[in-house]
Formats: C-alpha cells, structure tokens, sequence
C-alpha cells in the first residue's frame, strides 16, 4: 500500500530535508516517527528538498508499507512522536504509481521579507529583514524577465549537482502587504538556491541601487559571480506541489 502525507515544518533548528548521518534532518525526524507507528523502519520520498532554514507549508510525501493503519492513526501516531516544529497535516492512500517527485507538475515558494526600519523579534525565525525601502512594483516588473523556461545559471549556487540549469518558471509575483514585500514563484522546478538567489538579486532592483533591466542581463548573461547575494534561507516558505486532479490529492496542492 502507498500512503501521501501533507507535511508542516519550522526549519529554522534542522540542517535542511534530507536525512543525514549526523545532525538533525525533517526528513529523519518524520521517517522516526512513521517507523514508530509501523513498529517498523520507514522511507520516504518528499516532492522537493529544502536546505537549512527552510520552512513547508505543505510538503508532499510518499511511502510503501504493509502494516494496516487507519488515516487518522498515522497523522495523529506520527505527529505526537514529532518534534513541534513538524506536524502531519493529511494522510492518504493513493495509487502504486503515485510519486511524490516525479509526479508534481510544479512546485511553489515564497520568500517574506520584512521590510521596515526595526528588526522584528516575533517572525524573526520567519522573514528575512531588510531595513531600506523596497520598490515592490519595480521589484515585480524586473522578476517578469525569468518567467518562462531559461538556462538559469545566474541563480544557480556553485554547489549544484542538477545535470542542466534549465528550467520552466511558469509564475512569478512580488508584491507589498503593509510592511511585508513577498514574493511567490511557481516552476517545474527548481535549482539548489535558486529562489534565495533570485531573491538576492531582487533586492538591490527593489533599493533602486540596480534598474529593473539588471535581472534580465543577469538571466542572458548566466554569470552567477555578478548576480546578487544568496538570500537567507529564514525568509523562505515551500509552499508545496501542485499534482494532476487525477491523484485525487487535496485542494492545496492540486491543480
């Protein structure tokens, strides 16, 4: 039997998704707690990795076990045997040839700076903080030149092991709610950093220290060395994927 979880995390305290030998990992402290409940060890599969700092919304997971528990038996199982910066938010059956990977069209993230002169202290685990005026709407008009599929080695981090940097952003916004400047992007997928660089690059159009052509040249230009600094990683949210209507998913990450 195959089983989908939806996955809530604070990634501020762990060195990022994927299941490490040393340190502590969301994907380690999930795969715990599902064993726990099998009574069993259990591997997952997640929709997308996110590094160090970085927080779910609604990570999508799958994994194949035999042991006869209900739905509400592994949410509720799992959850109380995780820390509490990791919740299961959904647990569902689906089909063997679900992939939590391989089958999400997309993936979304969005980025929250807090944009005002004091430094905050509530969401500081949340937000990254910028004390100069941010443009939202030049930083909106400049971010239009990466929609669509590019070579995006501008915004790839030198670490990055994908075999090629092209990839299709099929969505991205910027916008103000009061203090706040967010920005929400949409891709088949996505580069190790990709976002947070992005984002670093954003920045400097949103002082008005760049002009809002600068991100353009930065894409056709492919030099990561001349792009903007790599945002932090507090400021950034995975959203989740997006699946076909067919895996019969939930609303928030089905298309």
């Amino acid at each position: 039997m195959r089983i989908a979880l939806g996955i809530e995390y604070d990634g501020t305290d762990f060195l990022g998704w994927q299941r490490l030998s040393h340190g502590s990992t969301v994907q380690g402290s999930v795969e715990r707690a599902l064993s726990f409940v099998a009574a069993q060890p259990v591997e997952i599969t997640c929709a997308g990795r996110t590094d160090a700092g970085v927080h779910g919304r609604c990570q999508v997971v799958h994994f194949d076990t035999e042991v006869q528990r209900d739905m509400r038996g592994w949410v509720l199982g799992a959850s109380s045997n995780l820390p509490t910066s990791v919740a299961v938010l959904w647990a569902q059956t689906v089909q063997e040839d679900f992939h939590a990977r391989f089958s999400a069209r997309s993936r979304r993230y969005r980025y929250t700076i807090l944009n005002r002169g004091i430094r905050p202290a509530l969401d500081a685990r949340y937000v990254t903080w910028e004390r100069h005026a941010l443009d939202a709407e030049r930083m909106h008009a400049a971010a239009q030149a990466l929609i669509g599929e590019h070579d995006f080695s501008a915004f790839r981090a030198i670490s990055c092991q994908a075999a090629h940097a092209r990839r299709e952003v099929k969505a991205l916004r910027v916008w103000r709610e009061d203090a706040h400047v967010i920005v929400e992007i949409e891709a088949n997928a996505f580069l190790h950093h990709m976002v947070r660089n992005i984002v670093g690059s954003l920045l400097p159009v949103g002082r008005g220290e760049q002009s809002v052509e600068w991100i353009k040249a930065l894409l056709d230009g492919r030099n990561r060395e001349v792009a903007g600094p790599t945002a932090a990683a507090s400021g950034l949210t995975f959203i989740g994927p997006r699946y076909e209507r067919r895996w019969d998913l939930p609303a928030e990450v089905s298309e």
